[in-house]
């Protein structure tokens, strides 16, 4: 189903709701540069890092499609489990998980306070972004002391420049590729107002002082678009 979300007057913030997980999978990949790239790449680093028997969390996993393309990959035995706190979400993870036969188990959490086991490797697409910075740090060192010794964490996060002209010139970028996937201007402004203290993005160099702070051993970007980036934290 094709996205036409923000094509009327938007009275409310932006939320993971019904309308939006009907055209979800629609909206990442025309409103995510490179959005196929990025999964791609994900999934090469967490198959790699993932251990027989091991465990993989994907954080705000939406409509499972990361974890589906995983398990089609998988070698060894595993555990895949997807968190998020939209219900409209899971019900199309879960739909999308037995259409495919599946073994992926998916569950209404708050990604915060969840108990996490020992696991692999922890992905989170575009959800840190979506968490207050007072509390996005204590996240992160949560999911670094669950993971194992030399885990991965892989995270994609639209990033900011602190440089005034060029972070103006990343929004100008982005919103001529959103343009050329067929959203109108009108459309484009709406979501940004929906967004507006909803997401709040951190620079590229932020996000890797808070991996690093958070007791990761390293931290760099695997792939970066304008002002879209994919990262990989290893414990």
């Amino acid at each position: 189903m094709n996205d036409k979300v923000f094509a009327k007057p938007i009275k409310k913030q932006f939320e993971f709701d019904e309308e939006v997980a009907a055209v979800f999978d629609d909206m990442l990949e025309r409103s995510v540069p490179f959005y196929k790239e990025s999964q791609k790449i994900t999934e090469f680093f967490a198959l790699k890092n993932l251990n027989e028997n091991g465990r993989v969390y994907d954080l705000g996993c939406s409509t499972a499609s990361t974890l589906l393309n995983i398990h089609r990959k998988l070698s060894t035995n595993a555990e895949l489990i997807g968190l998020d706190n939209s219900e409209a979400m899971l019900q199309r993870a879960r739909q999308k998980c037995e259409a495919y036969g599946a073994d992926i188990e998916v569950c209404n959490a708050d990604i915060l306070e969840y108990d996490y086991k020992e696991a692999d490797v922890f992905i989170s697409n575009y959800t840190l972004q979506f968490i207050r910075p007072l509390v996005r740090e204590e996240l992160v060192k949560k999911i670094a002391a669950a993971l194992q010794k030399e885990g991965a964490f892989i995270f994609s996060e639209k990033v900011i420049s602190h440089h005034p002209k060029l972070n103006k010139e990343l929004i100008e970028c982005y919103y001529d590729f959103k343009k050329e996937q067929g959203y109108s201007e009108y459309e484009i402004m709406q979501k940004r107002e929906a967004l507006e203290n909803v997401l709040v993005p951190y620079s590229e160099e932020e996000n890797i002082k808070m991996a690093l702070n958070a007791g990761f051993s390293h931290c760099e970007v695997l792939l970066r678009w304008a002002n879209f980036a994919t990262f990989i934290a290893l414990k």
